[in-house]
C-alpha cells in the first residue's frame, strides 16, 4: 500500500470505530432494563440486537476471511442483560472486522465468499448496524423510553461529526 491508500484505510477504519463508538455510547445511555425492551411482541429485544449485530460480524469475516476468524457464538440472538459483557463483545467483533479488512486490503486479497472488496464489508456492517440502531431506538420509543436528542445527538451524531480527534 502507498502512504495514499494507507490514509484513505486509517480513515475508513477510524469511521468503523466510530460506529462501534456510538454503539457503546447508546448502551451505556440505557437503563438495565431497557435491553429487554422490544418493539412488538415478536421482536428481539433490545439486548438480543446488540449480540445478533456481534455475531454476524464475526459470521461475515468467517465466511470471507476465515484467516481472520475467530470463534462465532453458538447463539445468534442471545438474552444478554450485562452491559459489560455486550460491550466487551462488540468491542472484539469491531477488531476482528477491523483486522480483516485491513489484512485483506494490505494482502491484495479478495474476499472468499460475498464481497467484490474487502470495503464492501466494512459498509455492509455500517449499513447493517444503523439498521439495528434505528430499531433501538424505535423500540424505546414506542416503550415510552425515548431517548432525548440531547442524550442520542452526543452519543451518535457528535461522533461522526468530530473534526478535531478520533473516537
Amino acid at each position: 500500500m502507498d502512504s495514499a491508500d494507507r490514509r484513505l484505510l486509517d480513515q475508513l477504519l477510524d469511521s468503523w470505530h466510530r460506529n462501534n463508538t456510538i454503539h457503546l455510547g447508546m448502551l451505556r445511555a440505557l437503563a438495565p432494563d431497557d435491553l429487554d425492551v422490544r418493539a412488538t411482541a415478536g421482536s428481539p429485544t433490545i439486548g438480543e440486537m446488540f449480540t445478533h449485530i456481534h455475531y454476524v460480524r464475526l459470521v461475515f469475516v468467517q465466511e470471507d476471511a476465515p484467516e481472520s476468524a475467530v470463534d462465532v457464538p453458538a447463539q445468534e440472538w442471545q438474552a444478554e442483560r450485562d452491559p459489560s459483557r455486550i460491550a466487551a463483545m462488540l468491542g472484539e467483533s469491531a477488531r476482528v472486522v477491523a483486522d480483516a479488512v485491513k489484512r485483506k486490503l494490505e494482502q491484495q486479497g479478495e474476499m472468499d465468499l460475498h464481497y467484490d472488496h474487502p470495503i464492501l464489508l466494512l459498509q455492509h456492517m455500517l449499513w447493517h448496524e444503523g439498521y439495528h440502531h434505528g430499531q433501538m431506538k424505535l423500540a424505546l420509543k414506542l416503550a415510552g423510553r425515548q431517548m432525548s436528542n440531547q442524550v442520542a445527538g452526543p452519543l451518535s451524531w457528535r461522533v461522526w461529526m468530530n473534526k478535531t480527534g478520533r473516537a
